[in-house]
């Protein structure tokens, strides 16, 4: 007898997970730290841009845009007001759709 037919394989609708994972939960941040100390400030300038451009990325897939070309920057802004985040730079919202872009 083949051994693909004694290997018994799960059902599609088995989960492997080991407790239910709410979806429908609401969102609770991590607690924040402090930051390092001593590092030049135009690190700590790109670290904050790229958590702004993670955050908005993450944002815009919610409401449904999942194509860097879809992404202009009327929307990432309208979206960053939408969550209550300062305007985005030219900059940051490049940085969003490279996100967008090479995460696929």
């Amino acid at each position: 007898m083949p051994a693909a037919v004694l290997k018994s394989k799960p059902l599609p609708t088995q989960s492997t997970a080991k407790r239910a994972v709410r979806l429908d939960s609401p969102y609770v941040p991590m607690e924040k730290r402090p930051l390092p100390a001593g590092r030049p400030r135009e690190w700590y300038v790109t670290h904050n841009r790229r958590l702004k451009a993670m955050r908005l990325a993450i944002a815009l897939l919610d409401t449904g845009v999942y194509l860097p070309g879809q992404a202009h920057d009327e929307t990432i802004r309208s979206t960053a007001e939408r969550i209550g985040v300062h305007p985005p730079s030219a900059t940051t919202c490049h940085m969003v759709r490279a996100l967008m872009r090479y995460t696929r």
